[in-house]
């Protein structure tokens, strides 16, 4: 077995390296702009003991189970038909999509916190998403049924009840007072090792990733590791300042940069989803990018900054208040546009029917236009306003056919969207249009509701291509 050991050499080099620095920094400062600040250097360590002991029995795990299923269409090589239309044209006997394919079941862990007594959690998206069991484990090892109130894919929020009274909770904290360079900490469950603490200092703030629009994150150098999506991000005074969502990594694992959904965002979503279900984002109906070195200096610019439009929607909110292509979006109610990646966040944070004042540059001169926002599509986000107890009890995600659908498939009933549970069990597929159950007709989300409210045994008509079949599914 081999054992290092540090040797009393190695204690003393370091020792002396240390006094040498201590008489270099007593030295005179040369003048300059940035004079050395003796403060940093005598700044104590952060004590994380009485955070942990006082917040950790906020924390919770949360373990998730998604039932095996079949998928229908489904490649087990990953390629899309215009892949495996040039495998069977090279004479590949593979069956490229089309048919069924079985998924196992699949069990994942995460993290969340308690921010009400009554039984209140805020975690990942990611975390809840799909999942037909959700189970929260507290620290003193009660574990509890989670339902997932709603839940929303652009920002990775997800707000998840257990039927408890009494629990330690978290208090919020505000992200934007948060400084870079500031001491934070992490409690969450990576690898499914519960109340793991992990700690560092905020590395940058409204930081933008590629596939996160909506999101400025918090980036920390706070060890993250699959497992800790969902839980929280505390800084020193024990608040929630954040929810650890990411990691950038090439190994999968911890690698130095780790992401977190700045607080203040999280209850705003979190608010929307208790109170409506779903989330609504506001809209202005244009295209924009980034403004470049090059294009800054063909547009007369000093520095590149700002949003350009690049196409502006027929007869949307921006063209009827006359914005047009080539503008130059440079504040919206006087918050600056330093990067295209700050207005959706910005604008998707209105509410519709309120007036977005936005600042541009048009041909070199200063203008402001007010732009009434409208409310955008929500095709991401997941809720169980959207799913009502169909999603619970049949175990399908449903919506309503829209016009031409109805015309197409000549019928009206709800357009499965998911499949899972009972259903999937029972045969019930992505694509099919439910008819009628037990002899109901069913047109809206409520009358599939009100069906399932009283019946365990079902009947379910539903309509898949050009035919119709019953599907008996018995109810837990």
């Amino acid at each position: 077995m081999f054992t290092k050991t540090l040797k009393p050499a190695a204690v003393i080099t370091a020792a002396a390296i240390a006094f040498s620095g201590a008489l270099l920094s007593a030295t005179p400062a040369v003048a300059s702009g940035l004079a050395p600040q003796t403060t940093v250097a005598t700044t104590q360590l952060p004590d994380f003991v009485q955070l942990v002991e006082k917040y950790g029995k906020g924390v919770v795990n949360i373990s998730t189970v998604r039932e095996a299923r079949v998928v229908e269409g489904a490649d087990p090589f990953g390629f899309d038909e215009r892949h495996a239309e040039i495998f069977r044209r090279f004479g590949f006997p593979f069956p490229f999509g089309g048919g069924p394919r079985q998924e196992p079941e699949r069990r994942g862990t995460g993290s969340g916190f308690i921010i009400s007594a009554d039984g209140l959690i805020l975690t990942n998206h990611h975390v809840v998403d799909g999942a037909d069991e959700i189970k929260v484990r507290l620290t003193d090892n009660r574990e509890f049924t989670g339902k997932v109130l709603g839940s929303d894919a652009k920002t990775d929020i997800a707000v998840v009840k257990i039927d408890a009274k009494d629990l330690p909770y978290l208090t919020m904290g505000n992200s934007d007072e948060l400084k870079v360079g500031e001491w934070v900490a992490a409690i969450g469950s990576p690898f499914g090792l519960d109340n793991t603490v992990t700690s560092g200092i905020v590395s940058a703030k409204s930081r933008k990733l590629p596939s996160d629009q909506y999101v400025p994150f918090i980036q920390t150098d706070v060890a993250v590791n699959p497992g800790n999506s969902g839980g929280p991000l505390f800084n020193m005074k024990g608040e929630v300042v954040g929810i650890n969502s990411q990691i950038f990594s090439t190994s999968g694992g911890f690698m130095g940069l780790s992401f977190a959904i700045p607080s203040n965002l999280a209850m705003q979503i979190k608010d929307q989803l208790v109170k409506n279900g779903k989330v609504t984002r506001g809209r202005i109906g244009v295209v924009i990018q980034s403004v470049t070195q090059d294009l800054a200096e063909s547009f007369g610019m000093k520095t590149p900054k700002g949003a350009i439009v690049s196409q502006v929607e027929k007869d949307g909110p921006a063209a009827k208040a006359g914005l047009q292509e080539g503008d130059i979006i440079t504040a919206v109610n006087g918050r600056a546009i330093d990067d295209s990646v700050d207005m959706p966040v910005i604008i998707g944070s209105m509410a519709p029917g309120s007036i977005a004042k936005l600042s541009i540059i048009r041909n070199n001169k200063d203008m402001t236009l007010d732009v009434k926002v409208e409310e955008a599509p929500n095709e991401s986000a997941s809720s169980n306003a959207s799913k009502t107890a169909a999603a619970n009890k049949l175990g399908v995600t449903v919506r309503p056919l829209n016009d031409e659908e109805k015309a197409k498939a000549e019928t009206e009933g709800l357009l499965v969207t998911e499949s899972t549970g009972a259903a999937r069990k029972a045969g019930i597929r992505e694509g099919d249009i439910i008819v009628n159950v037990n002899g109901v007709k069913i047109k809206k989300t409520d009358d599939l509701a009100r069906v399932l409210e009283k019946n365990k045994n079902l009947r379910v008509l539903v309509q898949r291509r050009d035919g119709r079949i019953f599907i008996p599914v018995r109810l837990k």
